[in-house]
């Protein structure tokens, strides 16, 4: 195996990574600044408040995002594969 290729794939596979955890990322980042953002207008210093919110908008999203993520990585797997066949040959 050459250099290149482990430094592509290395590099494909960060990508994935970033695709199929940016939605969810930017998504909890969003909720989670909106209520501080609250929590710091009306004072409120309740620790739990953030969590249960950014809990939900996690779930919701996986369930949207869960048929975009599994097609990435199927496609990230299959060109792995294809990838292991013409360097075995």
């Amino acid at each position: 195996m050459s250099d290149l290729i482990i430094i592509d794939i290395g590099k494909e596979t960060l990508l994935l990574v970033l695709y199929l955890s940016g939605p969810m990322l930017i998504l909890s980042l969003v909720v989670g600044l909106t209520i501080s953002i609250f929590q710091a207008a009306t004072q409120i210093n309740e620790m739990t408040l953030t969590f249960i919110p950014k809990l939900i908008t996690i779930g919701i999203s996986l369930i949207i995002f869960l048929p975009f993520m599994i097609n990435k990585f199927q496609a990230f797997f299959y060109q792995l594969l294809r990838m292991s066949d013409t360097l075995i040959q």
